[in-house]
């Protein structure tokens, strides 16, 4: 038995996130789906972390185990060759059969693109969130430095998340690129569910003036869903790197 590291690269728009459901197409079920038409065994395939529905992978890391004799490129090449075209196989490698994606992970990056200006974009509206209106980025980005390090993240976590919703932040910055982007990166060891994005949307309420910075201070603080509390689109977040 080998046990085989995957890099994987996807559009989210299509499906409903990385793991398995019942009601939808997943990132882990088409892969699985693949993997057994390859190798004639029943794959398990276990990802690093799951995406939302509609959320994007940079760099996703995997990993299954087969008894097939297949070699790691040849594994790469044959997933892209059946593999639809919004899910890539970026990298392909045999590791130790104790590695675990989602268990030997260190942390986790995500990036979260907005576009701030006047006009939308046809090329990339499913990678990004479009914001007409003028936004403070110099407000957002301070306030986005207040999460930094260890807090109670429950004022921006959805229901069902788990009983602790104390997480640390090893990194974060939010700053505007070139073509009117500004660009949120986060780094943790684990992330509440819906965290990122509702950090996301609630930066942006600042960005717009609807709250200052010392509301967006006071909401993490006292960890109450404020009206202001508010969930960004998946379509601009990407998990970007998992780090080992």
């Amino acid at each position: 038995m080998v046990n085989i590291k995957l890099s994987i690269e996807y559009d989210g728009t299509n499906y409903l996130g990385w793991q398995r459901q019942p009601q939808g197409v997943t990132i882990q079920e088409v892969l699985e789906d693949a993997l057994n038409k390859i190798t004639g065994e029943t794959i398990t395939v276990i990802g690093s972390g799951r995406t939302d529905s509609g959320v994007h992978a940079i760099s996703q890391v995997a990993n299954f185990k087969t008894e097939s004799k297949i070699t790691p490129l040849q594994f790469q090449r044959a997933l892209n060759s059946v593999l639809p075209k919004d899910i890539i196989i970026k990298e392909s490698a045999e590791v130790d059969l104790d590695f675990h994606a989602q268990l030997k992970s260190k942390s986790k990056i995500y990036l979260y693109r907005i576009l701030n200006r006047g006009y939308p974009t046809a090329l990339q509206r499913q990678r990004l969130w479009f914001i007409p209106d003028p936004l403070d980025v110099s407000n957002m980005a301070q306030a986005a430095s207040m999460i930094l390090g260890e807090h109670d993240f429950r004022a921006f976590a959805l229901s069902g998340s788990t009983q602790t919703t104390v997480r640390e932040i090893l990194h974060v910055s939010l700053e505007k690129k070139v073509d009117a982007l500004i660009e949120f990166e986060i780094e943790s060891r684990g992330f509440l569910r819906g965290m990122i994005r509702l950090i996301v949307g609630t930066l942006v309420q600042v960005g717009n003036g609807r709250i200052t910075k010392e509301d967006f201070r006071e909401i993490l603080e006292s960890g109450e869903k404020k009206s202001f509390v508010y969930t960004a689109p998946p379509w601009g977040l990407f998990l970007k790197e998992v780090r080992y």
